[in-house]
C-alpha cells in the first residue's frame, strides 16, 4: 500500500480503507492536514487525504442547504455562499495559523470531522448542529449514510452527530450536507476596556441575557487585545470585553443603543462599525492572537460563570494568558512551555470546577507524554471504546488519537 492514499471518488475511498482493515494496516486521516498535528501522535506508515474529493454536489439557496464532497477547501463553500449573501452560520474557526499552516486551508469535512465552531455558537449553534446529512466510510470499508437534506430527519442512532467530533477516528467522511444561513446585513461591536476577567465575564452575560440577540461575547487579556484593536482606540495595553449585535441594518442601530444602556453600570462603551466589526471577529475566527509563538495553548470548555474561576486559579500556578468566547464558556490559554505544559494543574483545577481541556498546541514529544483530550471517566471509556469496536473493529483509523489505544 502507498504511503500516500489519494482516493479520487467514494468507491475509491471505501476500496482503499476495506484494503487496509484485510491488511490490519493503520491509516492517518487528513483532508489538507492543517490540523495535522493536534492530538496524540501517530505512529503509521500510510495516509489518507480526501484532497481530491471535491466539488459542491448539490446548492439550493432557496432551501438553505449545501451539500459538498468532504475534500472541499472551506473558502470554496464560503465564496459560492457568498454570491447568494448566505455563509456558514457557526462561523468555524481556523486553527491552521496558529498551528504553523497556511489561513484557510481547511476542508469542509475535516470542520466537521473536528466540530469547528466560532464565536457565533453561542446564537446558532454548534458546528453539529448545522450538519444534516453524511456519507462516510467506515473502518471496515463500508459506505454508511446517515440524514438527509432537511432537518428532523432522524431515526434511530444519530450519526451525523456522533461522527462530528471524532476526529477521523470512526470513519472517512466522504460528502456532507448542511444547513446555511442569510449573512447579517451589518455588523456593530461594543467594547468595555480595562474589566477584570470576573466583572467581564459578568458583563458578557448581562449582554446575552437581554433581548437584543447578542451573536459574539468575549473577553481578551491585554496581550490579546492589542493586536484586535486599533492602537487610536486601544491607547494602553489594556483588556477588552467585546459583544457583537448582527442583522438588519434597520434595526441595528437601536439594539445597540439598547445594549449599550444595559452595560452602563460596567463601564463607558466604544463601539466598532461594520468594518471594525468584521476585523475584529475576523481576528477571533482565525486565532490571529495566537499565532507567532509555539507556547503551548489549551481549549478549555467549562460553564460560562465558572470561565474566570478557572484561570483565576490557573494563573496563581502557571505563567498563563487566556481570551474567554462564549461568554467565558470557551477558554484559550496559552501556557510558557514547562514539562507538561500546565497539564496537572489544568486537569486538577477542572476536576474542582468541572469542565474539559484539549491541548490543541504543543511539539510532538508532549503530546506523546500528557492526555491531549480530556481523561474519560471509566463508564465513557467503556462505551467509547464500544463505539469504536463497531466502526473500525480493526482499530485502523487515525488510532490513538484521542485516546491511547482507541
Amino acid at each position: 500500500m502507498s504511503d500516500l492514499i489519494r482516493p479520487k471518488d467514494e468507491t475509491e475511498l471505501a476500496a482503499a480503507v476495506a484494503e487496509a482493515s484485510a491488511s490490519q494496516t493503520p491509516l492517518e486521516v487528513v483532508g489538507a492536514g492543517s490540523k495535522r498535528n493536534v492530538g496524540r501522535p501517530l505512529q503509521i506508515a500510510s495516509s489518507l487525504t480526501t484532497e481530491r474529493l471535491k466539488g459542491i454536489t448539490l446548492y439550493e439557496p432557496n432551501e438553505l442547504v449545501l451539500s459538498a464532497r468532504a475534500g472541499t477547501p472551506l473558502k470554496e463553500i464560503e465564496a459560492a455562499l457568498a454570491k447568494n449573501n448566505q455563509e456558514l452560520a457557526f462561523e468555524p474557526i481556523d486553527l491552521g495559523p496558529m498551528l504553523g499552516e497556511q489561513e484557510r486551508r481547511a476542508t469542509i469535512g475535516a470542520v466537521f470531522a473536528a466540530n469547528l465552531s466560532g464565536a457565533r455558537r453561542i446564537h446558532v449553534g454548534a458546528a453539529r448542529d448545522h450538519l444534516l446529512g453524511i456519507r462516510a466510510v467506515n473502518g471496515r470499508g463500508e459506505i454508511i449514510r446517515s440524514g438527509g437534506r432537511v432537518m428532523k430527519n432522524v431515526t434511530g442512532y444519530d450519526l451525523c452527530r456522533g461522527i462530528a467530533g471524532s476526529w477521523g477516528t470512526l470513519s472517512v467522511l466522504s460528502e456532507v450536507t448542511m444547513k446555511v444561513l442569510p449573512k447579517a446585513e451589518a455588523t456593530r461591536t461594543l467594547l468595555l476596556i480595562g474589566l477584570t476577567d470576573e466583572v467581564a465575564i459578568d458583563a458578557l452575560c448581562t449582554g446575552l441575557g437581554t433581548p437584543y440577540e447578542v451573536s459574539g461575547a468575549v473577553h481578551l487579556h491585554a496581550d490579546y487585545a492589542r493586536q484586535l484593536i486599533d492602537e487610536e482606540i486601544l491607547r494602553r495595553p489594556a483588556p477588552v470585553t467585546a459583544l457583537r449585535l448582527e442583522n438588519f441594518d434597520s434595526s441595528l442601530g437601536y439594539r445597540a443603543d439598547q445594549l449599550a444602556e444595559s452595560l452602563t453600570a460596567f463601564g463607558k462603551i466604544v463601539e466598532l462599525d461594520d468594518t471594525a466589526s468584521d476585523a475584529f471577529w475576523g481576528g477571533m475566527r482565525s486565532l490571529s492572537f495566537l499565532t507567532g509563538s509555539q507556547d503551548p495553548v489549551w481549549r478549555i470548555s467549562t460553564a460560562p460563570t465558572n470561565g474566570s474561576k478557572v484561570v483565576s486559579a490557573l494563573s496563581k500556578r502557571l505563567e498563563c494568558r487566556a481570551a474567554f468566547d462564549w461568554s467565558g464558556g470557551l477558554i484559550w490559554l496559552q501556557t510558557d512551555p514547562t514539562a507538561d505544559a500546565g497539564a496537572t494543574e489544568v486537569r486538577r483545577v477542572l476536576a474542582e470546577t468541572g469542565g474539559f481541556a484539549t491541548l490543541i498546541r504543543a511539539d510532538a514529544a508532549l503530546r506523546n507524554s500528557v492526555d491531549v483530550f480530556h481523561p474519560m471517566s471509566a463508564g465513557v471509556a467503556a462505551l467509547t471504546q464500544k463505539l469504536k469496536q463497531s466502526f473500525d473493529p480493526s482499530g485502523i483509523l487515525n488510532p490513538g488519537r484521542m485516546y491511547a489505544g482507541i
